[in-house]
């Protein structure tokens, strides 16, 4: 529910981020086109190509701030519609990161060193079940995107050549076409973007545009913030009551992960449920 100053500071927030993307679009472009008025000066054909790179590396800067502060404005306008409601939920930054890749439904996973998932956020709720897929059944899109850093998709029948498992239970939500893009910078993946059901017109080149401004001025950046994406870090608790798990039935952690997996699969709920379940003591798997 919007209310008063909360509200009014959480707009205030987003347009800030989204001036803030504006100017360094901005300081990108002037750096651009300072290096390429040096190319055109530059007495040495050397001096000439070295001055294009670096205007060319600037140029896809700004191109990455620029679709930032575009993201951040959809967010901004979003806000000032819930900021004037007696009695709605607040919108979601990741509803406007869906719609630049022509979608309702879009879904980010970050993850650790071990390319094990841990911060998870979604559009809806068709995404962040398609999400805790992945999870429960250790195939699909995302994961695919992650472990070999590049896009990946499918479409109706090959979704479940590729992924047989998730890809028959992604039929059941109704989802028949998925792409995964990674969100990397140089040699660094540090998770995929996955968008469900894209419009006509948009394909890898747009998702990889949107990847890249998530990447490059929202998460791998000094000042950037998951609580942006109503991310959260879901797989902790599961880890916890996976290392419980495993006491209990003298098992591997890994073993006892695939118990909770597997039990939340039989229920058709997700794996953080019955973790938290497990840690109140309240479910016990063997």
């Amino acid at each position: 529910m919007a209310t008063g100053g909360g509200a009014s500071d959480t707009v205030a927030s987003a347009e800030r981020r989204a001036a803030a993307a504006r100017a360094r679009s901005a300081h990108e472009t002037s750096c651009a086109d300072r290096h390429t008025a040096l190319a055109g000066t530059a007495p040495t054909e050397l001096l000439r190509d070295a001055h294009a790179r670096i205007a060319a590396v600037h140029r896809s800067t700004a191109s990455c701030h620029l679709a930032a502060a575009r993201l951040h404005d959809d967010y901004v306008a979003r806000l000032a519609v819930w900021a004037k409601a007696q009695d709605s939920p607040q919108p979601l930054f990741m509803t406007g990161v869906a719609a630049a890749c022509g979608t309702d439904s879009a879904a980010l996973t970050l993850v650790g060193a071990t390319l094990d998932q841990t911060t998870l956020a979604a559009s809806n709720e068709p995404a962040r079940a398609a999400q805790e897929l992945e999870f429960l059944l250790g195939e699909g899109p995302a994961r695919d995107a992650t472990r070999e850093a590049r896009p990946v998709s499918a479409a109706g029948a090959t979704l479940t050549a590729r992924w047989p498992g998730y890809g028959a239970a992604l039929g059941e939500l109704g989802i028949t076409e998925v792409a995964a893009v990674p969100l990397s910078l140089a040699d660094i993946c540090v998770g995929a973007l996955a968008v469900f059901d894209p419009g006509p017109g948009y394909g890898p080149a747009a998702f990889a545009q949107v990847a890249e401004a998530l990447t490059r001025s929202m998460i791998l950046t000094p000042d950037g913030d998951p609580s942006l994406y109503g991310a959260v870090d879901l797989r902790a608790a599961v880890h916890q009551a996976a290392g419980m798990v495993a006491v209990q039935q003298d098992c591997a952690v890994a073993d006892a992960l695939e118990l909770i997996r597997a039990h939340a699969f039989a229920e058709g709920t997700s794996a953080g449920s019955v973790a938290a379940r497990i840690l109140r003591g309240e479910l016990h798997l063997g």
